[in-house]
């Protein structure tokens, strides 16, 4: 992990065409604002793992109905 010390209103860039600026420091949150393409999808870490998480849920159980499909079909 790359560990950067950024204050209000700098900014870090990735990959050329992701920008990300520290809005505000209140306490302990911290306000960062994104820019980046269209394409390139942005989510909170606890959003993204429950996405994953729905996604291997979704290809375990459509997997196991493929099997039994297919199993009967033999």
């Amino acid at each position: 992990m790359l560990a950067l010390s950024r204050k209000k209103n700098e900014a870090i860039i990735i990959s050329n065409n992701v920008e990300v600026t520290i809005l505000e420091v209140k306490g302990d949150q911290v306000k960062v604002g994104i820019t980046a393409p269209k394409d390139v999808p942005i989510y909170r870490k606890e959003v993204y793992m429950q996405i994953q998480e729905a996604n291997k849920e979704a290809v375990n159980a459509d997997g196991v109905e493929a099997l039994k499909t297919l199993m009967g079909n033999m």
